[in-house]
């Protein structure tokens, strides 16, 4: 690095709401002779701290006013940070008006965000806006060739200890790192204030998509080792694999972050304590039981061969009972809200188990929004919160189904809105009896779902295929009778499906001379 890329410090800006350090680093500063410029709360912190520091109304001779929204905006403060220090112009305007150069600007922002998350009024929002802080960091990150901006309290460390080694100083390096994120920092800031607007407005989809998100980790590598991934998260208050707690194991792959996730909301869809196995984001084992232990025990039985490496994920508090059955299969990640004690001891000799603790449930009623990347562009949608209950469906063959039919039918439909399409879930007694996901033809998963069941039922030495006597969920109308004919085939005595197809009296018909129950939700549960 060149001397001439290096910018002493002789005069610092510090505003900050958040003060994690702030003494601290003024100290430091202090020790080396840097004059402070402070305003308000900070410069009352610094004062009670001991240190001298300079109020800024006293530099650019106006006071604070407006009940404090207008104070650093003046040519006094931002003069000092626009100016090059190389150019000759901009050094006599400068010595013409009395201001002197600002070389480090530490300022974090009025805390929108966490007053939105308190459900504060819309005033108070509105003041939590800040609007002199941006225009600073923006001034100050512009001109990084001569001005160091620093907007996170975690990167003090780093400011501080470059200022020592080179004796008082910044290099261009640490600037230019320190102005890319000031930018990032307040077009995330500006992006929380736009999507809050648009939600006030109730307006799902702004002319402007403004996004932002904050880097969780660097990953290994993507969905294959060729591809470089980070994971990045947003904020949003919903438990799950981004707000998790890794209790143990190795770090998080791209692959893993992204079952986990398909896996615990899965998981949260049922009220009974339920267990969800899940392998490349399908589902391969689905049950509910009276303990986890024994939905757990249900949801391998149907496919324990695909559960080998698999997610798995509880909607109650890991027992030890349930963790010491779990710990006999290889898995790659358990998920829960909470572990007990014993739980945690059972999983500890799978070391290469990660295992997350989430704190609570996802609420699968709660509104939000799903974001997938196209080449030049976004899908935007809102979340899939659509549910069907008893009185929603519509019995359109002679036969109704029995009390014990339309549970099973209501829970493999729930089943099915997480199944990749084309979907079909054979189930019974409240557990996933065979599964067929992502075919294009809707007749093939039918019958994928029938022999995995029947592969099952051999495994697991039964007389006959599990699927004699279930219940069948469609995510999308059967086309086609054939479908519902393989469903048939292979023991089904009862469906569930959206309706809808131009040949839906055929399908009824099929059921009919079946005698099998047939409903239709009126929802669709599409999943690409």
């Amino acid at each position: 690095m060149s001397a001439d890329q290096r910018r002493p410090i002789a005069r610092a800006l510090l505003s900050v709401s958040d003060k994690t350090g702030l003494v601290d680093l003024a100290r430091a500063l202090a020790a080396r002779a840097v004059e402070l410029i402070s305003t308000g709360g900070t410069a009352k912190a610094l004062a009670e701290a001991g240190l001298a520091v300079r109020d800024v109304a006293s530099v650019t001779g106006f006071p604070e006013m407006l009940d404090g929204r207008v104070k650093t905006l003046h040519p006094a403060i931002h003069g000092g940070l626009l100016a090059r220090r190389g150019d000759a112009a901009h050094r006599a305007a400068l010595e013409r008006h009395g201001i002197a150069p600002i070389d480090l600007l530490v300022v974090n922002l009025y805390p929108f965000a966490a007053t939105v998350a308190k459900g504060a009024a819309f005033d108070d929002c509105i003041e939590n806006i800040d609007i002199g802080g941006p225009a600073l960091i923006r001034a100050a990150a512009k001109n990084h060739e001569d001005v160091a901006v620093v907007t996170d309290p975690a990167d003090y460390g780093e400011l501080l200890a470059e200022f020592e080694r080179l004796g008082g100083a910044t290099s261009l390096a640490l600037r230019r790192r320190l102005a890319g994120l000031a930018y990032a920092r307040t077009a995330a800031y500006d992006a929380a204030i736009a999507r809050w607007f648009a939600a006030e407005r109730g307006e799902a989809f702004p002319p402007v998509l403004a996004l932002a998100g904050t880097l969780k980790e660097i990953l290994r590598y993507g969905e294959n080792p060729h591809q470089q991934a980070a994971f990045y998260v947003t904020g949003e208050r919903r438990p799950g694999v981004a707000s998790a707690e890794q209790l143990q194991g190795k770090e998080l792959s791209f692959n893993n972050l992204n079952d986990t996730d398909a896996a615990f909301e899965l998981v949260a869809e049922f009220e009974a304590p339920a267990v969800a196995i899940i392998k490349h984001a399908n589902p391969c084992g689905v049950a509910q039981g009276g303990t986890l232990a024994e939905a757990y025990r249900r949801a391998l039985a149907c496919d324990p061969v695909s559960a080998y490496g698999g997610i798995i994920a509880v909607n109650r508090p890991l027992d030890g009972a349930t963790a010491e059955a779990i710990a006999k299969l290889f898995a790659e990640v358990v998920i829960a809200p909470s572990l007990a004690p014993e739980a945690q001891a059972a999983l500890k000799r799978r070391t290469a188990l990660r295992l997350l603790a989430t704190g609570g449930l996802p609420d699968p009623a709660a509104p939000g929004m799903t974001l997938r990347s196209l080449a030049g562009g976004y899908l935007l949608q809102t979340r899939d919160t659509g549910r069907v209950a008893a009185a929603d469906l519509r019995t359109v063959t002679k036969r109704a189904p029995s009390e014990a039919e339309l549970a099973d039918l209501l829970f493999a439909f729930r089943v099915a809105k997480h199944v990749k399409s084309n979907a079909i879930v054979y189930a019974k007694g409240g557990a996933t009896v065979g599964i067929g996901a992502g075919q294009m033809s809707r007749v093939d998963s039918a019958r994928i779902a029938a022999w995995k069941a029947e592969e099952a039922g051999k495994a697991a030495g039964l007389a006959e295929s599990p699927a004699k006597g279930s219940v069948v969920a469609s995510d999308a109308f059967f086309p086609f009778a054939d479908g519902l004919e393989a469903a048939i085939a292979a023991g089904a005595t009862a469906v569930i499906q959206p309706g809808g197809s131009v040949r839906d009296a055929e399908v009824i018909e099929a059921a009919d001379r079946a005698g099998i129950a047939m409903v239709f939700t009126g929802m669709r549960h599409f999943r690409h």
